[in-house]
């Protein structure tokens, strides 16, 4: 049996991904989570063999909740999201995402993703790959945004591992100055978090 842990905040979509699941011989849903923190505990605790994670929400969301299993050596995760922005999809990847499906996927395609990422294989949906293969194949010869040096002290230090008021203190500065500067640093580089944004300035030459 293939033990899941379904991860989704809104009960009614959780409900439905779980009687899917249910009619899959093969499959064992051994719990439920609607939080990112939940989540993380949960897969601690009952120690599946997928999680199927949803990305937005409350709290921790799903990135950052894929990151801290990954982390720990904990089950394999499985995205599971209406969402395909790229930058969502590559931020669940490098945080140790083992696949990455979107709910308007089939049923089938879904059953067959679970099974894959138990075996230890790597799972896209189609139009998820095809947007890595676009991204890869876009041309680089476009000049890399502007950090000011302030910035990029600060993202240096975010890709170092320090939180917002651990750097605060290093470069004794407001806690809500480091934030105005990364807020600049996410606009530059057209991202939405912090791991993202560290990720994106390696493959732009930002940081080394």
């Amino acid at each position: 049996m293939i033990r899941v842990l379904v991860v989704d905040d809104h009960p009614i979509v959780r409900s439905g991904i779980v009687g899917l699941l249910d009619t899959e011989p093969d499959f064992e849903v051994i719990g439920e989570a609607s939080s990112g923190e939940e989540a993380v505990g949960l897969a601690a605790e009952l120690d599946p063999d997928v999680v199927l994670m949803d990305l937005r929400m409350p709290g921790m969301g799903g990135v950052a909740a894929t990151g801290s299993i990954a982390r720990s050596g904990g089950p394999r995760v499985l995205v599971f999201t209406t969402y395909e922005d790229d930058d969502q999809i590559l931020a669940a990847i490098e945080a140790g995402a083992s696949g990455y499906l979107v709910k308007a996927a089939p049923a089938e395609e879904l059953a067959a993703g679970v099974r894959a990422v138990a075996a230890g294989q790597t799972v896209l949906a189609p139009s998820i790959a095809a947007q890595l293969v676009a991204r890869v194949a876009a041309p680089r010869d476009a000049a890399p945004p502007e950090l000011t040096p302030r910035e990029h002290e600060i993202l240096t230090l975010v890709a170092e591992g320090l939180s917002n008021p651990a750097i605060a203190e290093r470069l004794y500065i407001g806690e809500s100055t480091v934030k105005t500067h990364l807020i600049h640093v996410f606009e530059k580089l057209k991202v939405s978090d912090r791991t993202r944004a560290v990720t994106r300035a390696m493959e732009l030459g930002i940081l080394r």
